[in-house]
């Protein structure tokens, strides 16, 4: 990790993990489901978007075609995607608060 950081900011750093991370969570998801295993928790998933696994979450929903039509769970998820923004966007000070 030390490398990465050294060539990447360490925001990327962070976001590209936790979309490596989260990604794997979603695959054994949907592999727990086609097995009718044990699941893994809507809220464990959503905590690790909101740690910063939302793009790779994205991938996953996209891609293994696991947990796109939910709806209430699409609304939590675009909340997360959107909190980050308006965090980034402050940070920039792109927008006023």
């Amino acid at each position: 990790m030390l490398a990465l950081t050294l060539i990447l900011p360490w925001p990327i750093v962070l976001y590209l993990m936790a979309s490596i991370v989260t990604f794997l969570l979603y695959l054994l998801d949907k592999h727990k489901a086609a097995h009718r295993r044990w699941r893994i928790s809507e809220a464990t998933l959503h905590l690790c978007e909101f740690l910063g696994g939302f793009p790779g979450a994205f991938v996953a929903q996209h891609l293994l075609r696991h947990k796109n039509r939910k709806l209430s769970y699409q609304l939590a998820y675009w909340l997360i995607v959107l909190t980050h923004a308006l965090f980034w966007a402050w940070w920039f000070r792109l927008i006023r608060f």
